[in-house]
């Protein structure tokens, strides 16, 4: 069967290239390194300690524990593999050059077994929940360990690995340690036919989020300059896709007729959107200005444009209230947790399929809200804003949640400690 997804894989690689080449149009970056997808990786190793995370939201999980690896093995050099150029962005700016940085290579043999050859891993680190046939095979070949961390695993990804047969077996057989973000995870894995000794339950990385030293320095100077010195509400809404700006914008519509002073930073998930949301900004009047082109906010915007990458946390940290999209629309959710860390009340929309545990671990605890539509997310913005005893309750509530749940990094750290061979 492998044989058969593999012909099938060779066959769709020139349209693989044709879709790289149609998402570069937005985003130029997909027109580059392309040799790296075939497994022409840019530099050669003895060895080194491979992490793979797909896009932004698992490096961004991955990045504590990427800085805890440095620091156990300063021998080790690390290589850090994405899928897009978002990822790879993330990892310049969350690591530096403490890192290698590479696209990982489409799944077929000659491609996997060329980048294998040439960064040679003692262990390879997978993010979450990706699981490749031909890649799991020849890490077996060449008997390179791998560990899936935070492993999260879908509803609907287990419904598709449960139709792999045999060749899901081959994958498991590669597989060394499972360490499962929650309950659900593990038993989605038991039903595959994964061996319960290879799962570990060690709770999710994301509640291991490290904040920048100067966070709170650099908060209380950007709001300064959003409150223009007069005391105003903000609300963020952050990671949202498309779809989901219209319902924003017409929520902060409803809240300005109430409270005209209210701002609204609006940080789009993708930035290929950036300019296509401005445009919808001002075809629909708001007075606004864009952090990227450092526009002055006077007390007349009322619509903050957040078009740059790896401030989100910075952005976060300045609102009053966070609705964390991607949970509007059938996407599953984003990363609640970050403004929990920072003591903010959490709002989302109601479709949180990929964030389940957590999401269900914020309403228990009354540190995060669903809104249905427009007019309940206004209604919800609207009491936070009225109520500061809500507001400030609810995001201890949400932050509490946080620090209950720490702990994930250092029982992964020690999960691939115990991997390398």
């Amino acid at each position: 069967m492998r044989f058969l997804y593999t012909i099938l894989f060779y066959l769709a690689l020139p349209f693989l290239f044709l879709r790289l080449l149609w998402r570069s149009r937005r985003t130029p970056d997909y027109r580059q390194r392309w040799g790296e997808r075939l497994g022409f990786c840019p530099f050669r190793l003895d060895e080194c300690i491979w992490v793979h995370a797909v896009s932004v939201g698992e490096t961004i999980a991955a990045v504590p524990l990427i800085k805890a690896l440095l620091k156990a093995f300063p021998e080790l050099p690390i290589v850090v593999t994405n899928m897009t150029p978002t990822g790879a962005a993330r990892v310049k700016a969350g690591l530096n050059d403490s890192v290698l940085q590479a696209y990982i290579p489409y799944d077929v043999p000659d491609a996997v077994n060329g980048f294998l050859q040439r960064v040679r891993p003692r262990v390879a680190v997978m993010m979450e929940g990706e699981l490749w046939p031909n890649l799991f095979a020849s890490c077996r070949k060449y008997q390179i360990p791998i560990v899936i961390a935070n492993a999260c695993l879908s509803e609907k990804s287990a419904r598709g690995y449960a139709l792999l047969g045999s060749v899901k077996r081959e994958m498991f057989k590669a597989i060394h340690r499972i360490a499962a973000a929650a309950l659900i995870d593990e038993v989605r894995f038991l039903s595959l036919g994964v061996p319960p000794e290879k799962i570990i339950i060690t709770s999710n990385l994301k509640f291991d989020l490290e904040l920048p030293e100067n966070l709170s320095e650099k908060s209380e100077l950007l709001r300064q300059q959003l409150k223009v010195n007069q005391e105003r509400f903000i609300w963020i809404a952050a990671s949202t896709h498309e779809g989901e700006e219209e319902i924003i914008l017409a929520a902060h519509q409803l809240i300005l007729e109430k409270n005209p002073s209210a701002l609204l930073i609006l940080v789009p998930r993708h930035p290929n959107r950036f300019d296509a949301i401005a445009g919808m900004i001002e075809q629909q009047k708001f007075n606004s200005v864009r952090r990227s082109q450092s526009g002055v906010c006077t007390p007349q915007i009322t619509v903050y444009l957040g078009d740059t990458m790896g401030e989100l946390l910075l952005l976060y940290s300045v609102a009053d209230v966070a609705f964390v999209g991607g949970s509007f629309v059938p996407i599953g959710g984003h990363n609640m947790l970050e403004p929990a860390v920072l003591h903010k009340p959490v709002v989302t929309g109601p479709l949180l399929f990929d964030f389940l545990e957590i999401s269900q671990l914020l309403l228990d605890a009354k540190g995060m809200v669903i809104a249905q539509n427009a007019e309940e997310l206004a209604i919800i913005i609207e009491r936070f804003f009225a109520e500061t005893d809500y507001r400030v309750t609810t995001g201890e509530n949400a932050y509490k949640v946080v620090e209950a749940n720490r702990g994930a990094l250092q029982k992964q750290l020690e999960l691939i400690r115990q991997s390398i061979s």
